[in-house]
């Protein structure tokens, strides 16, 4: 019996990523741009390690920067999908609903989430509130209307087979559509934790009462003239928003494999 070799990223793949950083580490090496300006990844790298260590206002180390700013977007993750995921279900299954909910949805979801923070801090103050507000937001509408299309895309045949098999309701929506779409789903959880992730930032650029939070972090850095320490803040970003995404992703290929 042959074994699956679990899927590994090529090497190759970082390629690119590599030769980018190669000429960028150059460029500031031959001072085709001013280093202060546009500081290399040697110097972005050891900004990162000193921010591990000192912190950046001092005593708020880098990784806590990124724990409150992950607080943040699991808080407003959790509340998306509470909302969204019984609508998205209830939309895709009864037509009449759908209908009803379609021209709100329509009329919400063009606002971006970054139209709505002068609202959230009014609303609900600057702080968790506001921040978790705007990340629902950001979540909400791509898990929503992936779910809606989910549950409508599921081949009716599988439904009409359920039901000559003597299921009912409860167990045609938890056996029978619930796995169908669930691929669906997760798609709009990747397209919606990215926005929600982009929007936590700039929600925070706004300001934190706690002090922590990586957009907070690079705001400090900014009035303090620090590019490197900009730059090891997005750094940070991108990476964190990398690692989420291929986490769901990997959820995404397990449950498309198993249907």
């Amino acid at each position: 019996m042959m074994t699956k070799k679990p899927r590994t990223i090529p090497a190759s793949r970082f390629f690119p990523l590599l030769i980018i950083f190669i000429l960028w580490e150059l460029g500031a090496y031959f001072s085709l741009f001013s280093p202060e300006v546009f500081p290399p990844p040697s110097r972005v790298l050891k900004t990162a390690l000193e921010l591990l260590v000192r912190g950046l206002p001092p005593g708020h180390g880098l990784h806590l920067h990124a724990v409150y700013s992950l607080l943040r977007v699991s808080l407003g993750f959790v509340i998306a999908l509470a909302l969204a995921l019984p609508l998205g279900f209830l939309a895709g299954w009864s037509p009449g609903f759908h209908r009803a909910l379609n021209p709100i949805v329509n009329l919400i979801r063009p606002i971006p989430p970054l139209a709505w923070i002068p609202v959230a801090v009014i609303w609900f103050g600057i702080g968790l509130k506001s921040s978790s507000f705007l990340i629902a937001l950001g979540i909400f509408f791509p898990v929503l209307l992936n779910t809606i299309s989910g549950v409508r895309g599921v081949n009716p045949v599988y439904l009409d087979a359920a039901r000559t098999l003597g299921a009912g309701e409860f167990s045609l929506i938890t056996k029978v559509l619930i796995p169908a779409a669930l691929p669906m789903v997760l798609t709009g959880v990747r397209v919606g934790l990215g926005v929600g992730w982009m929007t936590l930032v700039a929600a925070e650029l706004t300001g934190v009462r706690s002090g922590y939070g990586l957009g907070f972090m690079i705001m400090t850095a900014r009035d303090l003239g620090r590019v490197d320490a900009i730059l090891a803040g997005m750094a940070a970003i991108g990476l964190i928003g990398y690692l989420m995404d291929r986490t769901i992703l990997f959820l995404e290929r397990k449950t498309s494999t198993a249907s």
